[in-house]
């Protein structure tokens, strides 16, 4: 069986759980915002899918897919730099497709995925074809998305280490607009969020991956083994762990930057088990295996959240509660011949986007007791109430 058809047998598999996976999500607050709020290209993609598919689930994340296709594709071609055994670079895919954080930049409305297939798409022109397409290119995610401001760091570093002036000068002008433009967040107070960040990473990339991940990249440091991809996945990953010491970091938005080392991780894991005998590759053997079964567990808990609710004793903790209750909670309103409601503003977003508008003729308020009534509607997922709100009819006179 030819690696491409097993390649594409994954993306299609993938694709396929990704798509069924659409409906047992709703619209959160946060993507509300990011449709109908201030101008961004990501906006212009998922407005042009609507457009074209109509304003329905699918049309909503069918983009964010597409670009962790692509990504997908594009990890598998830059690869081949690094890894000669074709059969690998399949294994590097599976493995990237599996990671709880790319699962959720595949379906999640945020700019992780955009500045993931971004980042991919950049390394991979960079080492195929003429640097004539870099310049234009790295001026056009200036312009779409301040999550590249990285992206400019990085290279400005890379490019005093190859000891090139001009993309150094380059970079510097594009990292120092980006500030202009979008700016660093450093508000607040300061305070120590390392550990978080660092437990944020081990969630995005399963415990064992991700220490791993920071051992290959000290290791290439110390041997001076260092290339483009060092660079981008390094910088981003201290950078960030140098400002979680002050304050709260979005990990989503550098993350991106971190996965891109994924190729030197398994370069690193293919020559330390080629280089040893049958005997002494056990330990490697195990620790892939214990590696895999980590991703299929917790690619399993994210795809199968529903069945959380059975044992999370208040349904609000639930890690994907903030994308469930809505859309179900439009259809019930619709079977009552209610159209709008008046309810508080997070919800009151995310029903429009079904088609409950706001008005004064329905009071919906969220019930916090356990009382029902015949007034109550209810969300229920595997036959746990998840949540409950009375909807009352106001009398305008």
């Amino acid at each position: 069986m030819s690696t491409r058809f097993i390649l594409f047998l994954i993306l299609g598999l993938d694709a396929l759980i990704l798509i069924f996976q659409i409906d047992e999500l709703s619209i959160s607050y946060n993507e509300t915002l990011l449709l109908n709020g201030n101008f961004s290209f990501l906006q212009i993609l998922i407005k042009s899918s609507i457009l074209l598919f109509g304003q329905n689930d699918f049309a909503l994340r069918f983009p964010m897919i597409v670009l962790h296709i692509l990504s997908a594709i594009l990890l598998y071609k830059i690869s081949k730099k690094y890894l000669k055994v074709d059969r690998n670079r399949i294994w590097l895919v599976l493995i990237f497709v599996l990671l709880p954080g790319v699962i959720s930049s595949a379906i999640i409305l945020n700019s992780a995925g955009l500045i993931l297939f971004g980042l991919l798409l950049f390394v991979y022109l960079y080492e195929n074809h003429s640097t004539s397409f870099i310049y234009p290119l790295l001026i056009f995610y200036m312009l779409i998305d301040g999550s590249f401001v990285y992206l400019f760091m990085a290279l400005a570093l890379f490019s005093i280490y190859k000891k090139d002036r001009n993309f150094f000068l380059f970079n510097v002008v594009l990292f120092s607009i980006s500030l202009l433009i979008y700016g660093i967040d450093t508000h607040g107070s300061p305070k120590g969020y390392f550990l978080n960040s660092l437990g944020l990473y081990a969630a995005i990339f399963t415990p064992i991956i991700f220490i791993y991940l920071f051992y290959v990249l000290y290791r290439r440091y110390l041997t001076k083994d260092i290339d483009i991809l060092w660079f981008i996945s390094t910088a981003a990953l201290i950078f960030s762990l140098l400002l979680s010491f002050r304050q709260r970091v979005g990990i989503e938005y550098f993350a991106p930057y971190v996965i891109l080392a994924l190729p030197l991780v398994a370069q690193t894991f293919e020559h330390s088990y080629r280089v040893r005998l049958n005997i002494f590759r056990k330990n490697y053997k195990l620790i892939f295996i214990v590696s895999l079964a980590f991703l299929l567990i917790n690619s399993s808990v994210v795809f199968l959240n529903k069945y959380l609710y059975q044992v999370i004793k208040e349904p609000k903790k639930h890690f994907s509660y903030n994308m469930h209750v809505a859309k179900e909670l439009s259809h019930e309103l619709k079977k009552r011949g209610i159209s709008c409601v008046d309810t508080n503003m997070k919800m009151s977003k995310r029903l429009k986007f079904y088609g409950v508008t706001k008005c004064n003729n329905y009071l919906l308020q969220e019930n916090y007791s356990d009382l029902i009534n015949s007034e109550s509607v209810t969300i229920s997922y595997k036959n746990r109430v998840v949540y409950s709100a009375n909807v009352t009819k106001i009398n305008i006179n």
